[in-house]
């Protein structure tokens, strides 16, 4: 690379977030760079669960065959009172999204894994070893100041997106502030190797007197979280033998197991006030930091670049105006802002402050757990906040009790091929915009525009009670025949009152459809229009 380089994308920090983004961007087709001041990913385990959501963001990045198999998948968690006797259990067996809702996973194999993902894009550049010292912003670009082994590196950038952790350098150049809170709350984090304990679920013990959770993971990993007491400090509860001492109480086979990383952490509560300024982004913990306790600090960061890795394509291609990268904090912050809330909550669950209210609350789930409905809420995780935008690049819904909106993550079943291979839905859709509508439904000629204008692919569905029609439609026609052999489709058009629905490049449900509803093809241009698009 040259000493003075110019990129479309300059990513700052190669953590999880950025990789993703870079991997998307190259899967986009946008020349990228990414930026590191480390010699190499990070090597400590931090964040331990990764959801569905994320995993379909690695299926769309084309590297959840690598992931999948490194991965514990579909863990549970078990709840201990404070008499070591088991109240309840969360095991969620649905995978709505494609993939089972919370897993186990080491974060220096999938770090290793997404940056050995880039080497199959020629127009994506990783640069480790290079810290960026100060930047600029000008009118058309982004001018970055960059040291590389006592050397000065000038590089500019239409766009830099800053993915440089909880103490952002990016942030506080800006001067962005961020709200929140910071907790007095520490807890004890103990990594270790070669578990020979079979048990496969998360158990949290909701103690009083010593909270404490045990994460089993992938390749005879476990890890251990114990909170500290008033006044203990740092140096007391890292004494080895008196955490291996809490260790034994709660699985004797864990007590002597060879420890990897052993570190004190305080959790936060906080937001960053703005995620854009000017030609600069912000994403994952530079813009949002996440108590731990339901495992979606690193998932929400994917979330923002799932979100905003298309929108930068769009942009960058010329296909839509800068204006559409205003959305991408209008959609993504209410939705991490109430996963905060959630953690927060599962938290002050987790932590009680005496046995009287340990008792309170654990009462509460077994009494939750005798009625179905609710049993079923909490089993199958269905208080987590679903993925779903208040407003932004969507066309909203005329058909308020569906349980798929426009704005909301579009289910991913698996469909049918005709030969009888199933496939899921996102293979089928491909990495950009999608039409997906019923089989031999003409085309609104407005709708047929915008189709052809953004490369939209049509997907055409069969409904899962019926065969193929025969003969199958040529594939010049630019077709695509799929049945739904799950009736999930069929369900979400039918609860919109729709014929068809647009998908972006993110899965979210951009527009529904219907012959019978006046203005939807008006408003669905409009929203284009509105986001510099060119369209006849």
């Amino acid at each position: 690379m040259h000493a003075s380089s110019h990129y479309p994308v300059i990513v700052l920090g190669a953590g999880p977030t950025g990789l993703t983004l870079a991997n998307l961007l190259g899967v986009y087709g946008v020349r990228t760079l990414l930026l590191e001041r480390n010699a190499s990913t990070v090597d400590e385990p931090r964040a331990v669960s990764i959801d569905d959501e994320s995993l379909r963001t690695a299926q769309a990045a084309g590297l959840i065959d690598e992931i999948l198999p490194t991965i514990v998948q579909g863990y549970g968690v078990h709840y201990y009172s404070w008499s070591g006797r088991q109240f309840a259990r969360i095991e969620p067996q649905s995978t709505e999204y494609g993939y089972p809702k919370r897993n186990a996973f080491r974060q220096p194999v999938l770090a290793r894994q997404l940056c050995a993902g880039l080497q199959r894009f020629p127009h994506v550049d990783a640069l480790f070893r290079h810290e960026l010292r100060q930047f600029t912003q000008e009118q058309d670009k982004v001018v970055l100041d960059v040291e590389h082994d006592g050397k000065r590196v000038v590089l500019s950038c239409d766009w830099l997106v800053a993915c440089d952790g909880g103490r952002s350098g990016v942030r506080e150049q800006l001067g962005i502030a961020m709200s929140g809170n910071t907790f007095a709350e520490k807890w004890l984090i103990v990594d270790m190797l070669d578990r020979t304990a079979p048990f496969r679920h998360t158990r949290t013990y909701c103690d009083p007197v010593r909270p404490a959770i045990r994460l089993p993971g992938p390749n005879g990993t476990v890890r251990y979280e114990f909170m500290l007491k008033e006044g203990e400090t740092p140096e007391y509860v890292l004494d080895e033998q008196r955490f291996r001492a809490w260790i034994r109480e709660r699985e004797p086979l864990d007590a002597e197991l060879p420890i990897a990383r052993k570190v004190v952490y305080t959790f936060h509560a906080r937001l960053a006030e703005r995620w854009r300024q000017g030609r600069v982004l912000l994403a994952g913990d530079a813009a949002h930091l996440t108590p731990p306790f339901a495992g979606q600090g690193m998932n929400s960061g994917i979330r923002d670049v799932t979100n905003l890795a298309w929108k930068l394509q769009e942009v960058v291609h010329g296909r839509l105006g800068a204006e559409l990268l205003d959305t991408y904090e209008a959609e993504r912050k209410p939705h991490a802002w109430a996963l905060i809330k959630m953690a927060l909550l599962i938290g002050r669950y987790m932590q009680p402050k005496s046995l009287l209210g340990a008792m309170a609350a654990q009462w509460a789930l077994k009494a939750c757990s005798l009625y179905p409905p609710a049993r079923d809420y909490v089993l199958q995780l269905k208080f987590k906040p679903k993925p779903r935008f208040g407003e932004g690049f969507f066309v909203p819904c005329q058909a308020p009790d569906a349980a798929v909106k426009a704005g909301q993550l579009l289910p991913q079943p698996k469909v049918e091929l005709p030969g009888g291979r199933r496939q899921l839905l996102d293979e089928i859709l491909g990495p950009g915009f999608a039409y997906v509508g019923w089989v031999g439904q003409p085309l609104a000629p407005e709708v047929e525009s915008l189709v052809a204008a953004f490369g939209m692919r049509r997907v055409e569905i069969v409904p899962a009670q019926d065969d193929f029609p025969w003969p199958l439609p040529p594939a010049e026609a630019g077709r695509l025949l799929v049945r739904d052999c799950e009736g999930v489709l069929q369900k979400v058009l039918a609860e919109a009152g729709a014929d068809a629905l647009l998908v972006r490049p993110d899965r979210y449900v951009l527009a529904f459809l219907s012959r019978r509803v006046q203005g939807d093809v008006a408003r669905l241009r409009e929203l284009f229009r509105r986001h510099g698009a060119k369209i006849g």
